[in-house]
């Protein structure tokens, strides 16, 4: 399978492109920046071709994977697919919902495979346990913390504008989400949501089947304080999700992979267009919960708030 990657940042050098060049199922065939001289040094180290116009890439492949801004990936992800283009997206896929709609519907209409990659649902320990306790039932109530230290400590994450301001219940909400909807299954409202001056989020959500589940997730924690942690509590009685061994970079692997499966295949993901836009859905109602929510007087300000 032929395919192209759009976007030049920190996240497609070290993640996107390294695995797309190693795959031995894919060939790399190009790449695409909104920096015509950062399209030309991702392509030269990685030995595909820099392409000055998207048309032109998404002409010579099969599929793309994007590693761009949200409101940016939304636009060029029903370009792609009304050009026939399978779609690897990142998270969220959008920050609006009629955004989010548009790709899910050219991805519908025009009858092309779309992944989200939601690392977790990737890394086999977690993506095994997620599997394991979907089918067990039963549980009450859940707990998933992700706490990123992106503007507290060095990283190269800590420069995204759409980060600064949309924080972490866009950033890393979205895999929460990714967890605890097939375990606990469809959201029917979220009941909740605050984010303080810090950007820290908290998100109570209400499941159909009765169960409920609260979020809290951060990209300003301190760096001793960092990490994921999600716990459920049920008729099974209480078990947490395992960390990963694996990284990013093959659970990307494992994201191309099920690609290109779904291509082959013609059956939707579970990681789907549609599911990353049920995700958006969610964080765009605890987004309006949050903005109406009184604000406090903001004590104990951690560096680099992202409102």
């Amino acid at each position: 399978m032929r395919i192209g990657l759009l976007g030049t940042g920190p996240w497609a050098r070290m993640v996107h492109a390294p695995a797309l060049s190693a795959h031995e199922a894919f060939a790399f065939t190009g790449v695409w920046g909104r920096r015509a001289e950062a399209a030309k040094e991702v392509a030269d180290r990685f030995g595909c071709r820099a392409y000055d116009d998207v048309d032109a890439l998404l002409a010579d492949v099969d599929a793309v994977a994007v590693a761009l801004p949200p409101d940016v990936q939304a636009p060029l992800a029903v370009r792609a697919a009304r050009a026939g283009c399978h779609l690897l997206l990142d998270k969220p896929v959008a920050t609006t919902v009629a955004q989010a709609r548009d790709v899910a519907e050219a991805v519908r209409e025009s009858e092309v495979a779309s992944v989200v990659f939601f690392t977790t649902r990737f890394q086999p320990g977690p993506a095994d346990w997620i599997t394991a306790q979907a089918g067990r039932g039963g549980w009450f109530t859940a707990r998933a913390q992700w706490l990123g230290a992106v503007f507290t400590s060095p990283s190269p994450f800590a420069d995204s504008p759409w980060r600064r301001e949309k924080g972490a219940l866009w950033d890393v909400g979205p895999h929460a989400l990714s967890v605890l909807l097939p375990v606990l299954g469809e959201a029917r409202r979220v009941a909740a949501a605050t984010v303080g001056p810090d950007g820290t989020a908290h998100v109570v959500v209400e499941h159909e089947g009765g169960a409920s589940s609260a979020l809290t997730v951060s990209l300003t924690a301190p760096p001793e304080a960092a990490g994921t942690a999600v716990e459920l509590r049920g008729t099974s009685g209480v078990t947490c999700m395992p960390e990963s061994a694996d990284g990013p970079l093959p659970a990307f692997a494992r994201a191309a992979d099920d690609l290109r499966a779904a291509a082959r295949g013609g059956r939707p993901h579970p990681c789907d267009a549609a599911f990353g836009l049920r995700v958006t859905e969610l964080l765009s109602a605890a987004q309006e919960l949050a903005d109406r929510a009184p604000h406090r007087p903001e004590h104990g300000r951690a560096g680099g708030g992202t409102r």
